[in-house]
């Protein structure tokens, strides 16, 4: 994905010490890490927490009061009624029955020879920053991270200090000209000190660090630290009963769905949009050298994010737009791309002046956040509850969110999100919104590699709450920032959320996430029965067209009050600004791009029909082109999609568990395959080749180097 340079703290450590790595001859596969053990390393662990989630105040009184609109229409009122159908399903409801509680009751500044300047010209660093920043690894970037944590490991084995190992960083980020120096800085100060923290206090080598970061371009090392299951409460699933079509004219919620604003405070236009740093468009990146380089006045296609007119002007539109909206659903990334800059304070003041902001525009209408991986400082650091050291504990974020967030939220949440940002509301009768903390599956999150084994109860706790649903029979919509299928979510988390999607699919209606900055979905199905969809992950698109991308924000119609009620999806829209033509004609305009059920001939929006729009996407190359479109928010900078693009993307569709690709896209890649006998890997690797050739021949050029 295009989103994810603020991975810039690992490329930049990477980086760094694969070159190191070279002078001590501790590169892997081949090459044995060898360390200094005189140094003995810290004793730590996990300290115990008693949290106990049943004694957690719940929110059981419905939250929202909804206002009426009497003039208010169907979604789309050019459909004709049976596009626009609401499913029926008889709910039978039982009031009396008790909420469960359940107890887990199982036991349970070094100099480096002359050789590392030519095995750098070996050494495909770009490579290996692209992968990262894309989130989409290879043997390459596998390769980088063993080096880099062995030799990380090594260094703070033999004794040196944090000082000079993040001196070390930094002179090596300068010198080779990773970075510009004050980035260079930034980074080293923010994230070289965390990264140390973790490993000083780590059992785990190299080989099983890069596995759990990576995934399965890493191989599947398998490791105790970190394997874990959930519990399910002793409660048998229910019968699933089939999902029949939507039921005709139904009451319907209008909901909003904003995600990745990331609004830049210092966005200028006319600064040059083409600097050599991760985040461009500010007066810090310099004058342009000619004139289109320079950042438009609405935004820019290249690495610039939100200017606060376009933010203004988008919200301005949304209000005047869409008067009859009953929520807002907003999931996260509220600051910037600048992670080399960033303090606590500077991002507790965008959170709070985008909360006003909010506030302001839609008075008296219920929003539902969630925490995107951007609003701590640095980014994607997000310890768990038992790390409560003061300069270090996450209180700081946590805290403030509550203090934000209790505008728009019950009382009986401030527990959990002091604790973890997660909470759970009842918005309606027999309707319910979990929203979740998503930064604990999140793989550049440090932290996890100290226990990544359900880091703040989240997940018990998710259970918990679900099941406490299904005996009232509510159903629920769930909220997060990270899609759970994306690489950037831990595998062993993600595969244990997989099985709370499919125990829980007659409760969980819809999910909701972003982060990713497109417009996309991922699907969920049967653990035990593939050809069983249970779930739909809705991805929204980002509101910053970091990078190559419109501004853009959803709307969704959502089964409503009605005895009949399914609390589903019906259809949902994607809006737009077309930012060449704002910047060309100094004047925004804000369109419907698409509304999905006409767009893609979708009779209902139930996971089987999500499902087999894959499998016609495959087949019908016309059909995903209208989707790769959507996809990229009709950017006309937009990338040309070949066959083996078409393969991920649809891959991406299918794959709601992270790091299993393998697993779930072997029948959509035999459809769209040419006959050939590529396999699920080469759309993986392709054009990633020469890098593993270039690893081989570096491997064997610095061995005869050190001979």
């Amino acid at each position: 994905m295009t989103t994810h340079w603020h991975t810039l703290r690992w490329r930049v450590l990477v980086s760094v010490t694969i070159l190191l790595s070279l002078s001590l001859t501790q590169v892997t596969e081949g090459f044995p890490f060898v360390f200094n053990t005189n140094r003995k390393v810290i004793n730590w662990t996990v300290p115990e927490d008693n949290w106990e989630i049943h004694s957690v105040p719940r929110s059981i009184t419905p939250h929202v009061e909804l206002k009426k609109y009497p003039n208010r229409t169907n979604p789309d009122p050019g459909q004709s009624d049976e596009e626009f159908l609401a499913r029926l399903r008889n709910l039978k409801r039982n009031d009396t029955m008790a909420r469960m509680l359940w107890y887990d009751t199982t036991p349970d500044g070094l100099s480096y020879p002359p050789f590392v300047d030519k095995a750098l010209k070996l050494f495909n660093l770009k490579q290996v920053a692209f992968e990262i920043e894309n989130s989409v690894m290879s043997k390459v970037s596998c390769t980088a991270c063993k080096a880099g944590a062995g030799l990380l490991q090594h260094y703070i084995r033999a004794g040196k200090t944090k000082g000079e190992i993040i001196k070390l960083i930094y002179e090596f980020c300068v010198n080779l000209n990773i970075q510009s120096p004050r980035v260079c800085e930034g980074v080293s100060t923010l994230f070289g000190s965390e990264v140390i923290y973790v490993l000083q206090r780590v059992n785990l080598g190299p080989d099983e660090i890069c596995s759990f970061v990576i995934g399965d371009a890493c191989g599947d090392v398998y490791n105790p630290y970190h394997e874990w299951e959930v519990i399910f409460p002793p409660v048998p699933k229910p019968p699933v009963a089939e999902l029949s079509m939507p039921k005709e004219a139904a009451p319907f919620f209008k909901v909003l769905h904003i995600s990745d604003t990331h609004y830049d405070p210092h966005y200028v236009e006319g600064s040059n949009a083409n600097c050599n740093e991760p985040l461009c468009c500010r007066l810090s990146s310099g004058r342009p050298s000619n004139p289109n380089d320079a950042a438009g006045k609405w935004g820019d296609y290249r690495k610039c994010d939100t200017p606060k007119r376009t933010v203004d002007n988008m919200l301005e539109h949304i209000a005047d737009t869409h008067k009859d909206i009953d929520y807002i659903l907003w999931t996260g990334d509220l600051p910037p791309h600048d992670v080399w800059n960033q303090t606590k304070e500077e991002n507790l003041e965008i959170i709070k002046e985008t909360v006003r902001q909010m506030s302001e525009k839609f008075p008296g209408v219920p929003i539902f956040p969630a925490l995107g991986n951007h609003e701590s400082a640095p980014v994607n650091s997000f310890p768990p509850p038992y790390v409560n050291q003061v300069d270090i504990s996450i209180a700081w974020l946590y805290d403030e969110l509550d203090v934000q967030w209790r505008r728009w939220l019950p009382q009986s949440v401030s527990h959990t999100v002091r604790r973890g940002a997660f909470y759970s509301v009842l918005v309606r009768p027999g309707f319910r919104i979990i929203s979740l903390n998503m930064n604990y599956c999140n793989n550049k999150n440090w932290w996890l590699l100290l226990n990544s084994t359900d880091p703040a109860t989240e997940l018990q706790w998710f259970i918990y709450e679900l099941q406490s649903a299904e005996f009232s029979n509510e159903k629920v919509h769930v909220i997060g920032h990270i899609p759970p299928g994306h690489p950037d979510c831990l595998k062993v988390w993600s595969r244990n959320f997989y099985r709370i999607i499919s125990r829980y699919e007659s409760t969980i209606t819809a999910q909701f996430y972003g982060h990713t900055h497109f417009d996309e979905f991922e699907m969920f199905y049967d653990p035990h029965d593939l050809s069983h969809p249970t779930s739909i992950a809705y991805i929204g698109p980002s509101v910053s067209p970091y990078y190559d991308l419109n501004p853009g924000y959803r709307i969704y119609y959502v089964d409503g009050d009605h005895d009949t009620t399914t609390r589903l999806v019906v259809d949902h829209e994607s809006w737009i600004m077309n930012l060449k033509e704002a910047n060309l004609y100094d004047y925004p305009i804000w369109y419907k791009l698409y509304t999905t059920r006409a767009a893609y001939n979708m009779k209902a929006l139930r996971p089987v029909d999500w499902s087999n729009l894959i499998d016609e996407m495959a087949d019908n190359q016309e059909l995903f082109d209208l989707y790769y479109k959507n996809y990229w928010k009709n950017s006309p900078i937009r990338p040309v999609c070949d066959a083996e693009c078409r393969k991920r993307m649809l891959c991406d569709c299918k794959s709601g568990r992270s790091h299993d690709r393998k697993h779930f896209c072997q029948d959509v890649e035999a459809k769209v395959d040419d006959g050939s006998s590529k396999s699920w890997k080469s759309w993986l690797y392709r054009g990633l080749t020469n890098s593993v050739s270039t690893v081989t021949h570096t491997y064997e050029a610095v061995s005869q180097i050190l001979k």
